[in-house]
């Protein structure tokens, strides 16, 4: 088991199925907020809407934290159900020992991640957030979801999944592993973690 959801981590990186559908995409060149501001600049509507866009990032180079380098510092992943208190993971910590922090979900369940986040220095292009699902180390589930483009703010941005159904049943019952990748069209891994969940009949079983 082990073994083989250590290979299932090195095998989540950015060329999944789902992004090698559309074979003819090419991510837009990367550009800086100086650039942005710049092009189109004769357009006074779209001049303006870039800058309602960018925000605060149009005054200058916004730096959250300049001890760290990355554009995109993902601060926590959030598991979100309807009436039930949200559950965090805090991922500016040790990631190795998130696995011991297992949420539990009710079976059938329906309920959404969120993914907070804090861009800094440049503007970021096509965030994807990818995850694997593995069952005794087999994979059972994989998606992709298209985050977006985001402009460096000083307050911490996220992003929400579209809900999703827990699978029910005896079977479906028990722990999963969950590899997640934050990464983007430029094919940069800004954090790569690991995480687990339990299904269970009830909350409380």
């Amino acid at each position: 088991m082990a073994d083989t959801a250590a290979e299932g981590i090195e095998d989540l990186h950015i060329n999944t199925p789902e992004d090698e559908i559309d074979t003819n995409y090419k991510p837009p060149p990367e550009k800086t907020i100086e650039e942005l501001l710049e092009a189109d600049k004769e357009d006074e509507s779209l001049r303006k809407y870039k800058e309602a866009l960018l925000g605060e990032a149009k005054e200058g180079k916004i730096i959250v934290d300049p001890d760290d380098p990355r554009k995109v510092i993902v601060k926590k992943l959030v598991l979100c159900v309807t009436d039930r208190p949200d559950v965090e993971l805090d991922l500016t910590g040790d990631l190795t020992q998130l696995k011991k922090q297992v949420f539990v979900i009710k079976e059938g369940v329906s309920y959404r991640i969120r993914i907070e986040f804090i861009v800094q220095r440049e503007i970021v292009h096509g965030l994807k957030y990818v995850q694997k699902t593995y069952r005794l180390g087999v994979p059972v589930d994989k998606m992709t979801h298209m985050v977006g483009s985001y402009p460096p703010k000083t307050e911490v941005q996220s992003y929400t999944t579209p809900p999703e159904d827990a699978p029910s049943g005896m079977v479906a019952r028990g722990s999963y592993i969950v590899h997640s990748l934050f990464t983007d069209d430029d094919k940069h891994e800004h954090l790569k973690w690991e995480w687990s969940f339990e299904i269970k009949k009830d909350w409380k079983d």
